[in-house]
């Protein structure tokens, strides 16, 4: 039997607030960037995320930052920290696949914040908004084999490796694997991000070359 697609679309324009115990998640905007300028300009968080470029312009930052609230096919919110007030990070859901009703997820802290279950709990928010209340199916992303710090926090959400994508990324002269993982809406709804077993062991990423 074809599988019958909805019809209402993903209601992306509403920026929601998000609470958790360590987190709380909303709207980000341009009062966030010089919070977030550490973490843009990092060498590290750029390896990591295998972004080539950290020479950002200020004023182009600016103006990406005011524009988030504008965006009806994506959804970025600010990561911030209860205990301090302050924004340690980003969090967002973009790439949205309109026919096959997925999107990918991506984060990034500022080195500090690194290590202390802030982005597990950042990502659990996160997916669960997807899927709960925007409807999606599947939310994927790519982890670099060269941080398994990362991929252990997404499995912990119930991220699953599908597969992975050889000599990837080009960094500094060598080739680095890329695992694709995901989750369904089916596997969110058995253990909404808290998996008895930690996925992930379906594919093991190769190592870096």
């Amino acid at each position: 039997m074809p599988d019958q697609r909805r019809t209402i679309r993903p209601d992306f324009a509403t920026k929601p607030t998000l609470d958790g115990e360590l987190v709380t998640l909303r709207p980000i905007n341009v009062d966030d960037l010089p919070a977030l300028l550490p973490m843009l300009k990092d060498p590290e968080v750029a390896r990591l995320t295998g972004s080539h470029a950290t020479d950002f312009d200020d004023e182009r930052l600016r103006a990406w930052y005011a524009t988030r609230a504008d965006q009806d096919d994506r959804l970025d919110l600010a990561v911030v920290e209860r205990a301090t007030g302050r924004c340690v990070g980003e969090i967002v859901l973009n790439q949205w696949d309109e026919g096959n009703e997925s999107c990918n997820f991506r984060v990034a802290f500022v080195p500090e914040a690194v290590g202390r279950g802030l982005g597990t709990e950042a990502a659990r928010l996160t997916v669960g908004y997807g899927f709960e209340k925007l409807g999606l199916h599947r939310i994927w992303l790519e982890v670099y084999a060269f941080n398994p710090r990362a991929r252990r926090s997404y499995e912990k959400v119930g991220f699953v490796a599908e597969g992975v994508l050889r000599d990837a990324l080009l960094w500094e002269g060598e080739r680095v694997d890329a695992t694709v993982m995901s989750i369904l809406a089916p596997e969110w709804a058995r253990h909404r991000g808290r998996p008895a077993v930690p996925a992930g062991t379906a594919v093991t990423a190769g190592g870096r070359r």
